[in-house]
């Protein structure tokens, strides 16, 4: 898989009403300069059925986010089924497929990750983080689900802390959306 040096983003699933996204907050120019501190880049969508979260160049993550919505109306909210439409025209659009973004999904039946390639992957665990960071705040999210009984939210946002301490391009500036 690509590693965008970008953000860091975690979901985490307890049950069917306790899931959540964290995100920082870091924008990343190049390998040297932080060009913003506080953005936003996880959000509700699709009348706030659905978290969304993404990593890699931020106008590439937008677009596709917005293709993404587009893909949710189109199929009245069927979140499989709209990530595999997004990521069928991510493989065939000329112009998508050189676009540097991870998304994750999730409502409240799936979690889904849509990678930079045009995959769609389903993670084994109740708990997945992408971005520069990921494997930090994946590591942080696998013990806090495992050896504690924390909440959804509290888990992402204190596996985003943890990857902020590490990463260099992850930033203590955490929002998080929960269903």
């Amino acid at each position: 898989m690509t590693q965008f040096h970008a953000t860091t983003i975690c979901l985490v699933k307890r049950n069917e009403n306790d899931i959540a996204i964290a995100g920082d907050g870091q924008v990343t120019m190049g390998e040297t300069s932080i060009m913003k501190n506080n953005a936003k880049k996880v959000r509700k969508i699709y009348k706030d059925q659905v978290l969304c979260g993404f990593a890699g160049s931020v106008s590439d993550a937008y677009s596709l986010m917005e293709k993404f919505e587009k893909k949710m109306d189109e199929h009245q909210g069927n979140l499989k089924r709209a990530a595999v439409a997004l990521a069928q025209m991510w493989r065939l659009d000329q112009g998508a497929r050189n676009l540097e973004a991870m998304m994750l999904v999730a409502d409240k039946e799936n979690i889904l990750l849509i990678s930079g390639t045009g995959e769609v992957i389903e993670p084994d665990a109740n708990y997945v983080a992408i971005g520069s960071g990921g494997n930090f705040a994946y590591a942080a999210a696998h013990a806090l689900y495992d050896h504690t009984e924390m909440d959804a939210q509290s888990i992402a946002l204190e596996a985003l802390k943890i990857a902020s301490d590490i990463c260099v391009y992850t930033n203590s500036h955490i929002s998080v959306e929960k269903l």
